[in-house]
């Protein structure tokens, strides 16, 4: 299974609740903290509701 680095390059500061803890579960705690994941469809689903804070590289 491909795998992708999820980077936080934005403040969650003034972002809803249910977007803060989507940025929890994934794992990302603070600014410019990068994380692996699995690319699989729960994973990639949380990614595009915050993608507006996270950027997504491909990793092999």
């Amino acid at each position: 299974m491909a795998k992708i680095l999820v980077k936080q390059v934005k403040s969650k500061i003034n972002c809803p609740l249910t977007q803060k803890r989507t940025l929890e579960a994934l794992g990302l705690r603070k600014l410019g903290q990068v994380v692996e994941h699995d690319a699989n469809p729960a994973i990639l689903g949380m990614v595009n509701k915050v993608k507006h804070l996270v950027s997504v590289e491909e990793t092999k």
